[in-house]
């Protein structure tokens, strides 16, 4: 899924189910005046609350995009920053494979790393994008549900 930018900052805002590349967000945010890139990525890691995690499956509602767009839109309007991508991933992954990425762009790093802060906190609590974890010992378990 994929909706143009509305805000003149935000470069790439996607939802999509093929494998995130760190290169495209870095090339996205490609600006001579950005003296500052932050580049978070979230990966799928082996455990979680104490528990072995096998792999998940990421659930988008149909709004998540729009959602999305709104979140990043909200980050760019409240940083000076140059630029902002959010990519997230949905459908099966296994350990190892990104499942987001947010980077920002700015004159310095300050405003760049505080925007990153920002936009993937955001994204975590504001955006309608489900886990559903597998554990080792067999157990499953959704996160993010409302």
């Amino acid at each position: 899924m994929t909706q143009a930018p509305s805000h003149t900052a935000v470069r790439l805002v996607e939802i999509r189910d093929e494998p995130l590349d760190v290169t495209e967000v870095v090339a996205a945010l490609d600006d001579d005046a950005a003296g500052g890139l932050t580049l978070f990525v979230g990966r799928v890691r082996d455990h979680d609350d104490g528990q072995g995690v096998t792999s998940l499956d990421y659930s988008a509602h149909p709004t998540a995009l729009a959602r999305l767009r709104e979140v990043c839109d909200r980050v760019a309007g409240a940083y000076d920053v140059h630029g902002l991508v959010a990519v997230h991933r949905v459908g099966h992954l296994e350990i190892g494979d990104i499942a987001v990425i947010v980077a920002t762009t700015a004159a310095h790093r300050g405003v760049a790393f505080d925007a990153s802060r920002a936009l993937i906190d955001t994204l975590k609590s504001e955006v309608p994008i489900w886990k559903h974890q597998r554990f080792a010992d067999g157990a499953e378990e959704w996160v993010g549900l409302p």
